[in-house]
């Protein structure tokens, strides 16, 4: 039983130094091409200044009434505005899967003594320190124009911890997506409706203001309680029962995302 522990012990440890090794690896190529970090969060930085800056006095208007304005809209906005940045920043792992893939770099590593998990993992935590640094500079910008949050501590801990479950969900798909394109450039596509769904959502406008159909796929779609926790979170509104469904969701999409990515990681091992 002893011996058996300790090759359980030495297996585990190989594959944490493993894992370690290829998150140095992802977190150095993010450094050797910011420029694809810049456009992951460009993009979400891009649609907040167009949709508060350009839209806002009358999406404003429409959500707060006679005493709603920009200000009201930027509030009601960088929730979704945030989980698109999740939704954003994942796709560049989607391009770096891929482009292991195809450029033959995992057929080396099979050559190689390490354990077969931490390829995936390495993309895995390495692109969730990304996301969370996106997010970061993404509400940095949200409250340099004015946005005010009324969240508490906890709140804001609660806030940390969806986002971080939310994110590394959506890598796990994202890696799944990369695993299954066959060039770089169907990677980059592929992940697009992560980035429209918000769109579609309650992210920018209240979804009563929809036609019926549409508002029946925005209320029964993964990213409004999604959104909507957060912006309970973040603004004090009523979270009902979104926050469970919210956590249901992040539960199937990491679950689904992994065990796709597992499978496909695999079959491309065994040939």
């Amino acid at each position: 039983m002893s011996t058996m522990t300790s090759t359980v012990d030495k297996s585990m440890m190989y594959a944490l130094t493993d894992s370690a090794t290829m998150l140095r690896r992802n977190l150095k190529r993010m450094l050797r091409y910011p420029s694809m970090t810049v456009l992951l969060i460009g993009m979400p930085i891009v649609f907040l200044l167009l949709f508060v800056y350009v839209f806002g006095g009358a999406l404003g208007a429409g959500i707060g009434g006679a005493a709603g304005g920009r200000a009201e809209y930027l509030d009601y906005v960088t929730p979704a505005i945030i989980l698109m940045t999740i939704s954003s920043a994942v796709q560049g792992t989607s391009i770096s899967v891929a482009m292991d893939m195809t450029e033959g770099i995992v057929d080396r590593f099979r050559t190689m003594a390490i354990a077969r998990v931490s390829v995936l993992t390495g993309h895995v935590v390495g692109s969730l320190i990304q996301t969370m640094l996106a997010i970061t500079a993404v509400l940095g910008v949200a409250l340099a124009i004015g946005f005010r949050p009324s969240a508490g501590v906890g709140d804001w801990l609660a806030v940390v911890g969806v986002l971080v479950m939310m994110a590394f969900a959506f890598i796990w798909l994202s890696v799944a997506l990369g695993l299954a394109s066959k060039s770089v450039e169907a990677a980059s596509n592929v992940g697009m409706p992560l980035v429209l769904l918000p769109f579609l959502g309650s992210g920018f406008v209240p979804t009563d203001s929809m036609p019926m159909v549409l508002r029946w796929f925005a209320e029964y779609q993964p990213f409004t309680p999604l959104i909507e926790t957060l912006r309970g979170l973040l603004m004090g509104t009523p979270i009902g029962n979104n926050a469970a469904i919210a956590v249901g969701w992040c539960v199937v999409i990491a679950l689904g995302g992994y065990l796709w990515s597992t499978k496909l990681f695999n079959r491309e091992s065994s040939r």
